[in-house]
């Protein structure tokens, strides 16, 4: 990677955690780069191009999770689920503030389609592949919550950011394992 690409890549990002990937045009990072906007697009064949090279890494780390989680069911899946994405989310922490508030609109760009459908495979493996509405929405939720947390709080080191997210999680997350809550009953009621 030359000097230029990876100053285009830099620039980029900062601009997207700044005025959002809607709210940066290419002549913003060519200016901040100190080019012209021919000199990104000579690196890059367009906007979507320069965000797809820059969230290769963490998504690449998310398939490897995915990969990982394929076989797995109950409480294992949970665990791995559990600290692969907490461990994913701290360490991209700087990726996913450039998407926040705009990863809805993000999926439905084509180098990003694929990453619903192992968001919803993460969840469902959190969630311990349970039907119970519980688990279900506690994973949602935690998915959500872990990644806000990491865009987040950027003066909390990753060694103590880290701990406190999966302490979180294996508080929130429905073990698979325990027995369905039981209502209470009328006499539970009437003492």
């Amino acid at each position: 990677m030359s000097e230029t690409h990876g100053e285009i890549l830099a620039a980029a990002a900062r601009r997207f955690a700044v005025t959002g990937y809607r709210g940066t045009s290419l002549q913003d990072i060519a200016r901040e780069v100190g080019c012209s906007k021919a000199t990104v697009l000579y690196h890059f064949a367009n906007k979507e191009a320069l965000l797809a090279e820059l969230m290769a890494p963490a998504i690449a780390v998310l398939q490897d999770l995915d990969d990982q989680l394929t076989d797995l069911t109950g409480a294992a899946a949970q665990d791995v689920a559990a600290t692969g994405f907490v461990d994913l989310a701290v360490r991209f922490r700087r990726e996913i503030a450039v998407l926040r508030g705009e990863f809805p609109e993000l999926l439905c760009q084509p180098p990003f389609a694929h990453i619903q459908q192992i968001s919803e495979r993460l969840r469902d493996a959190l969630a311990g592949h349970s039907d119970r509405p519980g688990a279900r929405i506690a994973a949602l939720v935690l998915l959500a919550g872990i990644s806000e947390a990491c865009a987040e709080f950027v003066d909390i080191p990753d060694d103590e950011l880290r701990p406190a997210l999966l302490t979180l999680v294996r508080r929130a997350v429905e073990p698979v394992d325990a027995p369905l809550p039981q209502p209470p009953t009328t006499e539970d009621k009437d003492s």
